[in-house]
Formats: C-alpha cells, structure tokens, sequence
C-alpha cells in the first residue's frame, strides 16, 4: 500500500492545530495541499482514539482482522470513516479494496509489510485485463510495486515490468508475446540491433530495482 505522503509530525501537528483551535480543516488543507477535507477529518478521529500511534505507516493486517472490519461495514455497523478511526486502517482505498475483494468471492489475504515479497512470490500467467488492472492500479497509487504485488498475489518484478512497458508502450506493451519472437540469427541487422538496444535498457532497469530493492530493505530494516 502506498506510505502517506504526509509525515507523522506533519499529521500530529495537523492535529493539534486544529484541537486547540489554531486552525481550522480548510487552512490545514491549504497550509499542505490536501485536496480533501475528509482526509484531515480522518485524522483526528484517528488521533482521539490512538493519539500519534494513529499515523505510523506500514500496519500488517491479518485476514481475520480483514473479514472483521468488512463484515462489520457490510452489516451496517459502522460508516467507512468510522472504521478508519476505529481500526487504525491507513486508508480508506485500502478498506475500500478489501470490500471490493470480499463481494466478488476472493479470498483476503494476511498482509506483512516487513515479508519480502519483492522476489518471493511466483510468477504467474495472467490475461491483459488483469494486467492492465494491476498497472494502473500501481500507477494510482504512487507506483507502489510492492504494495500491488502483495494485493494482486504477483510478483514484484512483474508489476515493474508491466508498469515500465505501459509507459513506453501503452496497452499494447501488456501483450503477452512469448512464442512470437524470431531468433536474432533469423531477422535483419537493424532488428538485431533493436533488441540489442532493448536488452541493454532492460540491464539498466534491473539496475534500478535493485538499487530501490535495496533502499526499501534498509528502510525496513531501521523500523
């Protein structure tokens, strides 16, 4: 899931502001360029129930705590906002995924965001529908690879594959072409050195996400 571009001084700053009367949402907005309103008022009903613990980043959920607050939405409850507060739930996308997953039959899944998921899960095949689904998903939420792969059960290189061919190709980079491709000795020299090219840039992207890979696990590892 994607971290909250908002820091935990941010928020509880944020906060109290607005509890001791110093300002009001709509300047809170303003002052950091909150698009919503609804996103500081999530906060402080956050903050009346759990205080500054409210805003730490990366929760692991349990699919029976997903099952829990779901059930509890669907029966009527409790509001999405309330559940939010209650629960200590990063998001609202978040809750609002795990519903949308529960009404068309999935199974909900324990979520840990210290599992290494970047290379653990297994590749596996999927339609074009599924992966334009991933991608723009990923795309939605601040390319959060890692958070998508864990969501969409895939794995972290395929998101990043998928997401760096959309940019470059659009929907037709998501084409599964495997089985289609001549051999280098059967096409002519610049086709050769096309997919020269392409293998070099390809090197050059794995580079990178080893380099995030790497930065993301130190962050982890200082939790």
């Amino acid at each position: 899931m994607p971290k909250s571009p908002y820091t935990v001084e941010q928020r509880t700053h944020a906060v109290k502001d607005y509890l001791n009367g110093n300002s009001s949402i709509e300047e809170i907005c303003s002052d950091l360029g909150i698009s919503s309103q609804e996103t500081v008022r999530q906060w402080v009903l956050a903050y009346k129930i759990h205080g500054a613990t409210a805003f730490l980043d990366r929760k692991s959920y349990s699919k029976e705590f997903k099952y829990k607050v779901v059930e509890e939405y669907l029966e009527g409850k409790n509001s999405l906002a309330n559940l939010i507060a209650k629960y200590n739930i990063s998001s609202t996308s978040l809750l609002r995924r795990w519903i949308k997953e529960y009404n068309s039959c999935n199974k909900l899944k324990d979520y840990n965001p210290k599992r290494e998921v970047y290379m653990a899960a297994a590749r596996r095949n999927t339609t074009i529908k599924e992966r334009k689904e991933i991608v723009e998903y990923c795309i939605d939420h601040n390319r959060d690879y890692k958070g998508t792969a864990s969501i969409y059960d895939v794995s972290y290189s395929q998101v990043y594959s998928w997401v760096k061919k959309y940019d470059t190709k659009g929907e037709e980079g998501l084409t599964d072409k495997r089985g289609q491709r001549k051999a280098d000795d059967e096409v002519d020299e610049l086709e050769r050195l096309r997919r020269e090219n392409l293998r070099l840039k390809r090197q050059l992207e794995e580079q990178d996400m080893v380099v995030e890979l790497l930065k993301k696990v130190k962050e982890f590892e200082r939790m």
